[in-house]
């Protein structure tokens, strides 16, 4: 298995989609690449994203990038949706040079790359967030989301 982080708006609808995707095997609502974390909950800088377990030989990091753009809006810096602020802003994140070099190659083969906010980053820090943070859209439907329900059931 292998592991990389997706930064795409608010946390609870990415993993949603995420978990839903073929060779995906697990993954976790955090947050990645902040400058610091107090025991109350604040988080200076992080992006909220979800930490995504994949099996190499089910799906590639090309692959999964043409997924994450499916729900993201790559022109938008620092929002998605109705969800506004650093925190919600679009990233991939990897502690595999391998996985940021797939990702890098995936936005400059797109020909409006010059155009694209998404931050592709080796991952300098990840922190789980809190429980009820966890697969939150599955106990709680009626939450915002700003992912369209029917992308949310694309690939069940």
């Amino acid at each position: 298995m292998e592991v990389i982080y997706f930064a795409g708006g608010c946390l609870w609808g990415v993993q949603a989609y995420i978990k839903t995707l073929p060779g995906v095997m697990l993954t976790e609502a955090g947050r990645a690449n902040g400058t610091g974390h107090t025991l109350e909950g604040k988080y200076d800088g992080y992006a909220e994203c979800v930490k995504t377990e994949f099996d190499p030989d089910l799906v590639n990091v090309t692959r999964l990038m043409e997924y994450f753009f499916e729900i993201i809006d790559p022109y938008s810096l620092n929002q998605q949706g109705q969800d506004v602020g650093e925190k919600y802003r679009t990233g991939v994140y990897s502690e595999n040079p391998k996985h940021l070099e797939a990702a890098r190659a995936f936005i400059r083969n797109r020909s409006d790359w010059d155009q694209i906010v998404v931050e592709v980053l080796p991952l300098s820090n990840y922190v789980r967030s809190a429980e009820e943070h966890q697969d939150r859209l599955a106990r709680c439907p009626d939450d915002y989301c700003h992912i369209p329900e029917e992308l949310l059931r694309k690939y069940k």
